[in-house]
């Protein structure tokens, strides 16, 4: 079943009313400290492309190729190519910079991907995400309770991750300076412990 992730225009015009609503200054929390070559995990239809500062060699892949023709037009000189985290095609230690925005939510195996992270990230390279993660207490429950239903309405999110404790796990270290935590959103630069 395909869900609201997997219809471009669909998924485009929420993420507009989104980025209205505040979503857009955590897009530019995200991008702005990126630098150098640049690749963007899970870069849908390109919402936090052009937001990029400018000098950074931007790249992107994700695993819907009707989403990424929308990208396209809003970053039209980056190379954009269908692929999932979990098999990036790209040579190790090739970027300066991983970004992910939202999508670490619609990753089948979290593990993998952050393997293959660690793997195309430089040493000195850092981790940006910008992530909603599972609410503690009572909120927390909810998510859980209503986890299947919204990953089928969604197409493949699931609202009650933990990805901090999963990029920690994968052998990074979050920096506590850049971590910037409201309510289920989280934006943080990781680096290879």
């Amino acid at each position: 079943m395909r869900g609201v992730e997997n219809i471009p225009w669909l998924y485009d015009s929420g993420m507009a009313v989104m980025d209205a609503l505040g979503m857009g200054r955590w897009r530019m929390r995200l991008v702005g400290p990126s630098r150098g070559r640049v690749l963007e995990i899970g870069c849908g239809t390109g919402r936090s492309l052009p937001l990029y500062p400018k000098g950074t060699e931007l790249w992107g892949i994700d695993p819907d190729e009707a989403a990424l023709r929308r990208a396209r037009h809003r970053a039209p000189s980056a190379p954009l190519f269908v692929g999932r985290a979990e098999h990036l095609p790209f040579a190790t230690a090739s970027f300066d910079t991983v970004t992910t925005s939202l999508s670490f939510c619609s990753v089948t195996d979290v593990a993998a991907a952050l393997a293959e992270v660690r793997r195309v990230l430089r040493d000195e390279g850092g981790l940006r995400m910008l992530e909603h993660v599972r609410s503690a207490g009572m909120a927390g429950r909810v998510q859980d309770f209503i986890q299947p239903a919204w990953t089928r309405f969604t197409g493949g999110c699931h609202l009650n991750r933990d990805t901090e404790a999963a990029v920690a796990a994968a052998g990074f270290r979050i920096d506590p300076q850049s971590r910037h935590a409201r309510g289920v959103m989280r934006c943080f630069t990781a680096y290879k412990a």
